[in-house]
């Protein structure tokens, strides 16, 4: 095999991206090359002129492809960082996105950390939600919930990488057969809020890639509000907060629905593109 070094492999990479009309083809093809020959950043730019094995270029080559169809580094890397650490995905986890990350800042915005919480998390995937308040919140304990065992098999890995498997537990189960002896100080959740309908017309990275199981939201995209306003009574404490991601469009009709639910909305907080992203709510009557 002809030897090639990092920079032309990220130069090939590249210019297949470029070809296909990618958004970001250098920084794909350098997020490839760092997962991939085990480098941080500083490091890849320090040894741009090494050569490569060729069962290390055998497996860029193998990456490129996946990426050129439309795979995303993330899922390629198995890999995806949000908010403060490295999250495993899988199969049927969803791929976090930087978006999610509204929901930790408006919570910390809300919890403070001297005193002990209990932390829901409903529709878990990888557990970065949950995970991430845990590792900000050091005297929380939370559980996170998943339909997919294979979500939540990779909750727990996540949780142990994080050192926070002594604070955090997973189920694998439908959300609607809940049954709890204590309600949780904080429930919350990224929902599926996809119309069933428009989910053909997302990007391919998300389409072809992420689950439809965490994608389909029903109909109108509203199907699990109303499942956790139906639930959040017996689930939430009384002078508990619940924070939901929401689609951009979504506001008046998720607070429609938890109002007749029996809860009031406190902040519509949005994501650093200016849409609405996240609602915290609590219950209208707290005696």
């Amino acid at each position: 095999m002809v030897e090639k070094t990092i920079r032309a492999a990220i130069t090939e990479m590249r210019e297949q991206f470029k070809a296909i009309g990618l958004d970001t083809p250098e920084l794909d093809a350098r997020l490839l090359a760092q997962g991939i020959l085990g480098l941080r950043h500083e490091e890849l730019l320090l040894n741009y002129n090494k050569l490569i094995t060729d069962s290390e270029c055998e497996t860029l080559t193998a990456a490129a492809r996946r990426r050129v169809l439309r795979e995303p580094v993330s899922r390629i890397l198995g890999t995806r960082a949000f908010w403060k650490s490295e999250f495993k995905i899988s199969r049927e986890t969803l791929d976090p996105r930087a978006d999610s990350e509204t929901l930790i800042e408006a919570a910390l915005g809300y919890l403070g950390k001297a005193h002990p919480l209990s932390i829901l998390d409903l529709g878990t995937g990888s557990g970065c939600l949950l995970l991430s308040l845990l590792h900000e919140l050091p005297q929380a304990t939370g559980v996170g919930v998943d339909i997919s065992a294979d979500a939540i098999q990779t909750a727990q890995q996540n949780a142990e990488d994080m050192h926070l498997s002594g604070r955090a537990s997973f189920a694998a189960l439908d959300w609607e057969d809940m049954k709890v002896d204590q309600p949780f100080d904080v429930v919350i959740s990224n929902p599926p809020y996809i119309a069933n309908a428009e989910i053909e017309k997302l990007e391919p990275e998300v389409r072809q890639y992420d689950p439809r199981l965490a994608l389909a939201g029903g109909e109108d995209g509203l199907d699990c509000y109303r499942s956790i306003a139906k639930l959040l009574p017996q689930l939430l404490a009384k002078q508990g907060k619940v924070f939901l991601e929401i689609g951009y469009d979504q506001t008046e009709a998720v607070k429609g629905i938890l109002a007749a639910g029996g809860f009031r909305v406190l902040q519509v907080v949005p994501d650093l593109a200016g849409h609405s992203r996240c609602v915290v709510a609590q219950r209208i009557s707290q005696d």
